[in-house]
């Protein structure tokens, strides 16, 4: 999500006869300016008994955490969403595209410290850690499995969000039911260099003058200033390695504000989120490396991965997935999505996780298949 000033600057530019202030206002008028999420309800509009649908406020590692429950029966198993980023929630998101999700889990939509409605400008940047983030993972874990009596929780972690899952899960095998991950991250600083490796042939491919000079000029990662990794990214997601087919930036951010709990006070928190968690976060992420620390897990584990995913490489992953032990793995391709299959291919992934992760957690299934095979 790389485009997203862009974008912001795009729909700012259809007000330009009127003032700043004028231009927000009608915005907030067209998006509405209160958030809510709608009960669950029957074919006469009561309220269906044990559903919850809520948007709360948490203490979570001493920082007020946006969290928001949706299910239509608080006994169905616990799904937390680790989103992407850092700092890019994607709750939104998830309610617009996989919305099905919530008839089969109770699903906890979660914006990490720093993220949406839980950035402040207050928190301190020391907290901006990923140790700090697993131990807000495990305070969140904690509250969520004793208020809805339940001793697991099904992790789905994406992009940045599937770094936390997998080192949760590995310390907290107890606590996990089963783990899944997104356009899973293996080995950053191997995958900054094929995602750059990828834009530059890709620029040179196309006949692309300004993106060949501006890559050489910024130069293979490590990255610095941020806006480097900012700058690759954008070329990455041009040249297809973000999104497949016809969906964008753009399109995300529309659909986003098309759901009842966003509106554009989250537009502008998104931006200063994601900024903020950037800078404090990408120092250390571009460093990570999961494949030699985090290679044996207890719970069955799924990796979710899009065919022409360059911006976290999805070869990376698929290699990853090859040294792992677990008591049961699987690696599902989607076939028409680059970094984001739950909003490329939102029915497969829906009918991933409630036919195959759903049924195994619940006791109904076996281990599924083995893997389908990669490239």
């Amino acid at each position: 999500m790389d485009n997203f000033h862009k974008t912001l600057k795009q729909i700012s530019a259809r007000c330009v006869s009127l003032n700043r202030a004028a231009a927000l206002a009608l915005l907030l008028l067209a998006t509405g300016c209160g958030i809510h999420t709608a009960p669950f309800t029957d074919a006469e509009g009561r309220m269906i008994p044990g559903s919850i649908a809520t948007m709360e406020t948490l203490a979570i590692g001493g920082v007020p955490q946006s969290v928001w429950f949706r299910g239509v029966s608080q006994a169905n198993p616990i799904l937390i969403l680790l989103h992407g980023g850092p700092g890019i929630s994607e709750s939104a998101l998830f309610r617009h595209f996989n919305p099905a999700l919530e008839q089969h889990f109770l699903v906890v939509y979660w914006e990490q410290r720093g993220a949406g409605r839980s950035y402040h400008a207050d928190i301190p940047p020391e907290s901006m850690t990923i140790s700090r983030f697993v131990s807000d993972l495990d305070e969140l874990v904690a509250q969520v499995t004793h208020r809805f009596g339940q001793d697991k929780v099904v992790l789905l972690g994406h992009s940045w969000g599937s770094a936390l899952g997998v080192i949760y899960t590995a310390r907290h095998p107890q606590k996990v039911a089963a783990y899944v991950g997104v356009a899973q991250i293996a080995d950053m600083p191997h995958g900054d260099q094929l995602s750059y490796g990828f834009a530059l042939a890709e620029a040179k491919r196309r006949g692309n003058t300004k993106a060949v000079s501006e890559l050489e000029e910024i130069g293979p990662p490590p990255y610095s200033p941020i806006d480097e990794r900012l700058a690759v990214g954008n070329w990455v997601e041009r040249f297809g390695g973000v999104f497949h087919a016809s969906l964008s930036t753009g399109k995300l951010i529309w659909a986003a504000l098309g759901t009842d709990e966003a509106n554009l006070i989250d537009l502008v928190k998104f931006g200063q989120g994601n900024r903020f968690s950037l800078e404090l976060l990408d120092p250390e992420i571009s460093r990570l490396d999961l494949t030699q620390q985090y290679r044996s897990f207890d719970v069955p584990i799924f990796f979710l991965l899009g065919r022409y995913d360059r911006h976290i490489p999805a070869e990376l992953a698929a290699h990853y997935f090859d040294t792992l032990t677990a008591p049961c793995k699987q690696l599902v391709w989607f076939e028409q999505s680059a970094h984001n299959p739950p909003f490329e291919e939102p029915d497969k992934f829906n009918h991933v996780l409630t036919g195959q992760v759903l049924p195994l957690v619940q006791g109904r299934a076996s281990c599924p298949k083995p893997m389908l095979k990669g490239p």
